[in-house]
């Protein structure tokens, strides 16, 4: 124990005298800690920032750096205070895991959130642009969309309309915002409107109305989609609710027989 205690203080008079480097230690052995990085880390990481150029190695390295530390101080902690033992050996090392996690499930939670978010603003953009597109063309219907789109769409508008402009009359601009904006329906959405593009003036109104029989559709999933999310979040406060209460009458309680046993 008091090994323990005396090699958790040198280290950490160590690190704050800076004798000992940690992103020097991680660097040695990154080989082996880089197997503990989730598949999707990077991918995520750059939703989030929207930075080509970010440093994923050092950003991965941050979060090893935060869990080893929490767990060696939930050690010297609980090692000063005599309450070191196998068990809570074992819950210092689960909070520094899940201190290590909290980086990942930030992502992950940000990445569902925008995910939703696009997915319910998606069918009142496209919307709009059916209005646009029985006056003009889809080019220039996309163009005069961006003014008035979701701000979380504009980025992939300017790229879309900007690949247009440049003379790609291909398929590929569109399926590059599906992919940039992965909700349900976005690849259809993105064909119909493409296929939209390259109809003759002919059959350019019944298209539209299969256009807008679509869009109609993903409106109406979209308001399912709020009320049931409305229906969760009453779920969830009635049930947090019952807990308080509950929690509240069981404490009153254990107080009040505490009280009597004293007595």
């Amino acid at each position: 124990m008091e090994f323990i205690i005396v090699a958790i203080a040198v280290i950490i008079i160590f690190l704050y005298n800076k004798i000992i480097e940690p992103k020097v230690i991680i660097g040695q052995v990154n080989p082996v800690l880089k197997k503990l990085m989730e598949k999707d880390y990077e991918f995520l990481l750059r939703v989030r920032y929207k930075d080509s150029d970010i440093d994923v190695g050092a950003l991965f390295s941050r979060r090893i750096r935060d869990g080893i530390l929490i767990t060696a101080v939930l050690i010297f902690i609980l090692a000063i205070t005599g309450y070191l033992n196998y068990m809570f050996l074992m819950f210092c090392f689960i909070a520094g895991f899940m201190v290590f996690k909290s980086g990942y499930t930030k992502l992950k939670s940000y990445y569902k959130a925008r995910l939703h978010y696009m997915d319910s603003m998606l069918p009142y953009y496209l919307k709009s642009l059916e209005i646009l597109v029985q006056h003009y063309t889809v080019p220039v219907a996309l163009s005069r969309s961006i003014d008035t789109a979701p701000e979380i769409f504009k980025p992939g508008l300017r790229t879309l309309v900007a690949k247009i402009d440049e003379g790609d009359s291909t398929i590929q601009p569109y399926i590059d915002f599906a992919n940039e904006y992965p909700v349900r329906d976005s690849m259809r959405m993105m064909r119909l409107l493409y296929r939209l593009g390259l109809g003759s003036n002919e059959d350019k109104h019944e298209q539209i109305m299969m256009f807008s029989r679509t869009v109609s559709s993903l409106q109406n999933k979209a308001r399912e989609l709020k009320y049931k999310d409305r229906l969760e979040n009453m779920e969830k406060r009635t049930m947090m609710m019952l807990f308080v209460t509950g929690g509240g009458v069981l404490l009153v309680l254990f107080m009040s027989m505490t009280i009597m046993m004293g007595i």
